[in-house]
């Protein structure tokens, strides 16, 4: 199966390329990316030579490129997506045109190529706050609340749309917090080992008891390629591992594991409508597919900090590129306008 990777260069996107090219099946991807500043060749170093991969700069919103680079390809996995929540309350623009029109051209681009299979990776924040004693199943009311959410939400009712009107055989997923390898470090995890490496001070919003369940992007990647595989056309299938845990004390276990001090906490002014818990219903696609998480929090966190420990050059790299003109932009307007709370 030749499968149409977008985002490939991205965090998941280049985890996920790794796996479905170690699997015993016989596939082949073309990763469609526009290596904005968070999509980073490096990720994928091990496979750039390999027969069986290649590579193509574009945009997602581009249509006549899509097509030209879809073609003879049996299958898509969309990752490409502008997916910090805080970018997006600074400047959604971007963050819509990326993520809902960029959708739509795919979907376009696949229905005329008659592609036989679409999985659309989303997020569980399209399901918004959850109370406490609470899951969200895939039947949970889709309520968004950042600009980010929003354009994950709509360009999964575009997915929806395409499967009851043109029979498309899309089907979305729909993840909890993912952590671990080549994680852009504007993210919270790889962020929290950055800065504590450095001895920087570690930025915590608001009270720091936001809870996000914690998936492994090993585990992630397992599901998406059992969904690619032998998920059912127009489900949706939430992928969660249970492992929901207030940021403060993700960032206390950070911290312990280096044997770095808490005196690094450093809390700053919550961000705006910031969404207080996430937990994610999985027993559909366990029922259905047979997955299970299998990395231990624990253990995936000190596997995770060991690869940052080692990959010292990879992430100098990433702070020292595209993203240094995309970091003076943001943060000295965030800088500006969040004042430091004291712990």
């Amino acid at each position: 199966m030749k499968v149409f990777v977008t985002g490939g260069a991205g965090f998941i996107g280049s985890n996920f390329v790794y796996h479905l090219l170690g699997l015993p099946a016989a596939y082949s991807v073309v990763n469609y990316d526009a290596l904005t500043y968070a999509g980073n060749l490096l990720n994928l170093e091990r496979v750039a030579s390999q027969q069986n991969y290649s590579f193509v700069r574009g945009n997602i919103c581009d249509a006549a490129a899509v097509c030209a680079a879809m073609q003879g390809c049996d299958a898509v996995v969309h990752f490409a997506a502008e997916s910090h929540v805080d970018r997006s309350i600074y400047e959604p623009a971007p963050i819509i045109e990326t993520n809902v029109r960029g959708t739509l051209v795919l979907l376009q681009a696949a229905r005329e190529l008659k592609i036989s299979r679409f999985v659309h990776v989303s997020t569980d924040e399209v399901y918004g706050d959850i109370p406490h004693g609470l899951a969200s199943d895939e039947n949970y009311p889709l309520q968004p609340n950042s600009p980010y959410s929003a354009s994950k939400a709509a360009s999964d009712m575009l997915v929806r749309s395409f499967v009851r009107t043109y029979g498309f055989p899309g089907i979305i997923t729909r993840a909890s917090n993912n952590y671990g390898p080549y994680q852009f470090p504007e993210k919270f995890i790889p962020l929290m080992i950055a800065n504590a490496l450095d001895n920087k001070p570690l930025p915590i919003y608001g009270d720091g008891l936001q809870e996000r369940d914690w998936l492994h992007v090993e585990d992630h990647c397992r599901a998406l390629a059992l969904v690619l595989e032998r998920g059912r056309e127009g489900e949706v299938y939430n992928v969660g591992a249970g492992n929901t845990e207030p940021n403060l004390s993700m960032v206390r276990r950070i911290l312990r594991v280096l044997g770095k001090p808490e005196s690094l906490m450093t809390r700053v002014a919550d961000r705006p409508g910031h969404d207080r818990r996430y937990a994610l219903e999985s027993s559909k696609i366990t029922r259905e597919l047979g997955w299970s998480p299998g990395m231990d929090l624990e253990q995936g966190i000190r596997q995770t900090i060991n690869w940052y420990r080692s990959n010292g050059a990879w992430l100098q790299h990433v702070r020292e590129g595209d993203y240094r003109e995309y970091y003076d932009k943001y943060y000295t307007h965030r800088d500006k306008t969040m004042k430091t709370v004291t712990a």
